[in-house]
């Protein structure tokens, strides 16, 4: 494995403020990955792991400690930064797969290339490339509807691989379908991750993926434990 850091949790919480009491999301956490590396994040709803997530994603900025991205803090960071670096080194996977429903296949792996200003003709090209890596080459044209649950979940993991990000962040990809097609989608993740050295963290309820994975971190009441 190549030994360069991806993200650094240095004493990280996260705050959350309703009308009454503030809830604690993440107290303290430490935590640094590597580029390469295959994480499962488990642990009981509102143990942490999609907050978690968000942090590690940008989406969401730490209520206290500090986040490092490939060793730069992103406290630093201003807007535009964040929004760059989101844009164009991390990669989402959803539960419900977030596909944009009057466009095609190809046209939603193509988006967010676009986004980014590549040519229509790289992001075609790109796009084609993502969708033959998850096997949906003759797919290409059909829109989410056309599709059952495993083919968007493709579509989906097609979209966050085709930018080349150095992180994937996939929140219960798997929630949503059958036991078969849930192992079919983490055995693409697991040779995407091999041929790409794409780091990728997935959190999921179920223990049986999560087994899969090469390191396990568990969450309770926003602690790794």
């Amino acid at each position: 494995m190549n030994e360069k850091s991806i993200l650094k949790f240095i004493n990280v919480s996260k705050d959350f403020n309703t009308s009454s009491v503030v809830f604690s999301g993440l107290k303290n956490v430490n935590l640094e990955i590597f580029q390469g590396e295959f994480i499962g994040l488990s642990g009981k709803s509102g143990s942490g792991k999609t907050t978690l997530l968000n942090i590690a994603g940008l989406i969401d900025p730490p209520s206290g400690g500090e986040l490092l991205i490939k060793g730069k803090n992103v406290r630093d960071f201003h807007d535009n930064e964040l929004s760059n670096v989101r844009a164009k080194e991390i990669g989402f996977i959803f539960q419900t797969f977030n596909l944009l429903p009057l466009l095609s296949a190809l046209e939603n792996v193509e988006y967010p290339l676009t986004l980014l200003g590549h040519s229509e003709k790289e992001a075609k090209k790109l796009a084609l490339e993502a969708l033959d890596k998850v096997g949906l080459t003759k797919f290409n044209h059909h829109r989410p509807a056309q599709l059952s649950g495993g083919q968007r979940q493709r579509v989906a993991i097609a979209r966050a691989i085709v930018k080349n990000p150095s992180l994937i962040l996939a929140d219960e990809p798997t929630a949503n379908l059958d036991s078969k097609t849930s192992e079919e989608i983490l055995e693409i993740l697991i040779n995407l991750q091999k041929e790409l050295n794409v780091t990728i963290m997935l959190c999921s309820h179920d223990p049986d993926l999560i087994a899969l994975t090469r390191r396990q971190i568990k969450l309770q009441d926003g602690i790794i434990v």
